[in-house]
């Protein structure tokens, strides 16, 4: 499996991964992310939706970080955790967008492992001019994007 490359749908829906997601990257749990309990912490999880977000904005056209890009700030962020996960697990990261507006939009998270679902998760995301640091609206190419990719709707 490669890590940190998005997953053709063939690959994620051979992991178990059912429709309607069709967009992951894979990684594996490192040492550094276990805590006390012997199982993953919690703010892992939330690195590993910072990881894919990264890789996503860039495919979907969204942000290339550079000086002309939009600033994308995380407005708010929840996880449900439904199993433990442990060291050297191999896992696939999920995340669509479901929702958008004018200048943010609403993107879900699955982490999956070989047994299955193990856990969720949900953000809001800000759209920001580079310079002036005021909100931008997206662009209609970003907005059918989101659409043609995720089935996402206008809120």
């Amino acid at each position: 499996m490669l890590y940190h490359t998005p997953l053709p749908i063939d690959d994620l829906r051979s992991f178990g991964i059912p429709s309607p997601w069709s967009y992951g990257t894979a990684d594996r749990v490192r040492f550094g992310e276990i805590d006390a309990l012997n199982h993953v912490n919690h703010t892992a999880y939330l690195r590993w939706f910072e990881t894919f977000r990264i890789t996503y904005f860039r495919d979907y056209g969204i942000s290339n970080y550079d000086a002309n890009s939009p600033r994308i700030v995380l407005k708010s962020i929840a996880a449900e955790f439904i199993k433990e996960m442990v060291v050297s697990q191999d896992y696939i990261v999920t995340g669509r967008t479901t929702t958008f507006r004018n200048t943010s939009w609403v993107m879900e998270y699955g982490v999956w492992t070989d047994q299955g679902l193990q856990a969720t998760g949900q953000s809001v995301l800000v759209q920001l001019d580079p310079t002036s640091g005021t909100k931008r609206p997206l662009s209609d190419a970003v907005r059918q994007t989101f659409i043609a990719r995720d089935q996402a709707s206008a809120a």
